[in-house]
């Protein structure tokens, strides 16, 4: 063995077990101890399969002043993440063979931990090409398209799929172009931050969530919803699964904040979709043993973020605030601490088709993430390994937070 974890606890298991680590994989499992080069002692920590983000936007190439794939896998690794998706709205944007293939050659030089890339859409011959670069998914700003347009590339999607090894998966930004237009036209001349969430409201995403739901049905495709903010949405997720594929991811600040934080942030906390009305928005209660936490990490300058409620770049960077604020809710009780290996990685390996990750298990890749649940502290952006210097999260006391991070056998992030 090349490295061995001792003193780890697994959840669903009873005592300590020692990790085996050999060429990047899990190579044994056991109660007594085993010889290696090096050994990491957790004292008694929770070891769990590397977490994995399906949603980041790491800016590169073109935007890389907001982050790049070295900033951005820096930040991940440090919030205990060993495998991120990342998003084709880059510049270029990433719905081409040659922009594809030049994006994953910047991710091979620069990233520290494992990552995926999304592509965009694009007409059906361009998207035939990526299919040969093995994109783990298409993803559609649904909010970026006509009804027409939508169920044209719907329709291209299922015909990939039936001509080409892509495997089906389609990834979602569910808003409803017509209305977003329509809301916000009637609110520019507010400068209120909260008016944002309502020039882009709750039916937006409820009636783009059901026509996803209607043309992915339709061309037999898979559908994974991003970012899903309401709790209309979820419903109606939840209930095709009857009879389709289906998966829902939810971001930090959709369950933790609602749209009241615009009154204490500002425009810092405006996003896509933007942060709900209390009685319409997800929270903690409806995560369950299916759902998947995505970050939408999404950074940008502050001056980006402050050029007023319509001007101001939309997003919230994640990666490093949504281990802690969730082992927070794990600590007071809200979130059973068996859902965290769930909603944090073997659902998303599942989803995304990630065979050799999610599981700690012999042959499995040596990705891994510990976490003390007793280790207490406040949310500090001068920490933070990301380009971005804000988050609505800064200053939230926390107890419980990523110590190690383990990618591909390799010790990334040790804070034991």
């Amino acid at each position: 063995m090349e490295l061995t974890i001792t003193n780890a606890k697994i959840i669903g298991k009873h005592g300590e077990y020692n990790i085996g680590i050999k060429n990047g994989k899990i190579s044994k499992i056991s109660k007594t101890p085993l010889e290696s080069d090096e050994t990491i002692d957790l004292k008694g920590n929770i070891l769990l399969p590397g977490f994995i983000d399906p949603h980041v936007h790491f800016r590169d190439p073109g935007l890389t002043h907001k982050e790049d794939f070295k900033s951005g896998s820096e930040s991940a690794a440090n919030g205990g993440f060993t495998t991120i998706i990342d998003m084709p709205n880059t510049l270029p944007k990433t719905n081409t063979y040659k922009t594809f293939k030049e994006k994953l050659e910047i991710g091979n030089k620069k990233s520290i931990v494992n990552f995926k890339l999304q592509a965009g859409v694009n007409s059906y011959e361009e998207m035939e090409k990526i299919v040969e670069l093995e994109p783990v998914a298409f993803k559609i700003f649904m909010d970026l398209e006509s009804d027409e347009s939508l169920e044209k590339i719907f329709n291209d999607l299922g015909k990939l799929k039936t001509k080409t090894d892509y495997n089906g998966l389609v990834c979602v930004h569910a808003e409803n172009q017509a209305i977003v237009l329509d809301e916000s036209e009637k609110l520019k001349s507010s400068e209120n931050p909260i008016d944002y969430s309502y020039g882009r409201p709750a039916i937006a995403e409820d009636v783009s969530v059901k026509q996803a739901i209607d043309l992915g049905y339709r061309n037999n495709l898979s559908l994974h919803i991003c970012h899903l903010s309401t709790i209309k949405s979820l419903a109606m997720a939840r209930s095709s699964k009857n009879y389709m594929p289906i998966s829902t991811e939810f971001t930090p600040h959709h369950l933790l904040l609602n749209n009241n934080a615009y009154d204490t942030y500002g425009t810092l906390v405006k996003t896509n979709p933007p942060l709900r009305e209390e009685k319409s928005s997800v929270n903690i209660k409806h995560i369950d043993e299916n759902s998947i936490i995505g970050t939408d990490h999404a950074p940008h300058t502050i001056e980006e973020k402050t050029k007023g409620t319509w001007e101001s770049s939309p997003g919230i960077p994640n990666l490093e605030t949504v281990v802690p604020l969730l082992l927070t809710e794990v600590n007071k009780g809200n979130l059973k601490l068996e859902l965290i290996p769930k909603i944090l990685s073997q659902n998303a390996s599942k989803v995304f088709n990630l065979k050799t990750k999610g599981e700690i298990a012999i042959g499995k890749d040596a990705d891994l993430t510990a976490i003390d649940l007793n280790r207490a502290g406040k949310i500090d952006i001068d920490t933070f390994k990301t380009k971005a210097e804000y988050s609505p999260f800064d200053g939230f006391e926390y107890t419980g937070e990523p110590i190690l991070t383990i990618v591909n056998g390799k010790t990334i992030m040790n804070k034991i």
